[in-house]
């Protein structure tokens, strides 16, 4: 959800960083790009090791949502460019449809109802639901199995290197359209395709399907 369908993310980078600044402790823009998508067993730990050994993750996260949330109150939510576009073609092509995220399920269906596209999804899976997390391909392999259909029938869109590796180990067909950053080589590999934004998306299922009918 964040970072593909609605424009959160460098909402999310800006506010760690001031959270961990104002609890002391040196954070920086890079350092929030690392957790993207990680539960907190995984984030934890690495921010300690990458910020500094006594950061505290539980602190700097709530004082993040406090000011996530002020943010979203004032100015509201910002979709992602082509998500209408896109919805609307999978509900006319009579596809199946599914959040799998790492936020949880309270803020994802508030979020989604925000911005008046909640009914377009058969099922919301969040990380809290199942045992792994994002990179771990549970929270894909479980909406794929709600959906009623296999891995590999099913396009996952990412945004994330953490993401992207949790889909390809679910063995989805993954297409990236990046946020904040572009794939890297090591990224580049696990992709079925990428996009700039999720119309283009529409245009990869289109070529897909055809190359299907034939």
């Amino acid at each position: 959800m964040d970072g593909v369908i609605i424009d959160t993310e460098k909402w999310y980078q800006r506010f760690w960083v001031q959270g961990a600044v104002e609890n002391g402790f040196p954070m920086k823009p890079e350092h929030v790009l690392e957790i993207r998508s990680l539960p907190e067993k995984l984030a934890a730990p690495l921010l300690k090791k990458i910020v500094c050994p006594d950061f505290d993750y539980a602190r700097v996260r709530d004082r993040r949502k406090e000011l996530m949330a002020h943010h979203i109150e004032e100015y509201g939510i910002e979709k992602k460019k082509g998500i209408d576009q896109l919805l609307q073609y999978i509900k006319s092509n009579g596809l199946k449809c599914a959040v799998a995220t790492a936020t949880d399920i309270d803020r994802t269906t508030q979020y989604l109802k925000q911005i008046g596209i909640y009914d377009y999804f058969d099922k919301i899976i969040c990380a809290s639901m199942v045992k792994n997390g994002k990179p771990e391909p549970d929270v894909y392999l479980e909406a794929s199995r709600q959906l009623g259909l296999q891995p590999m029938e099913c396009v996952a869109v990412e945004d994330s290197p953490n993401g992207v590796l949790s889909a390809f180990r679910a063995r989805c067909n993954t297409i990236m359209v990046p946020d904040l950053t572009p794939p890297d080589q090591n990224t580049a590999k696990l992709l079925f395709a990428k996009a700039d934004d999720l119309i283009q998306v529409i245009d990869i299922l289109e070529i897909h399907k055809k190359a299907v009918e034939k």
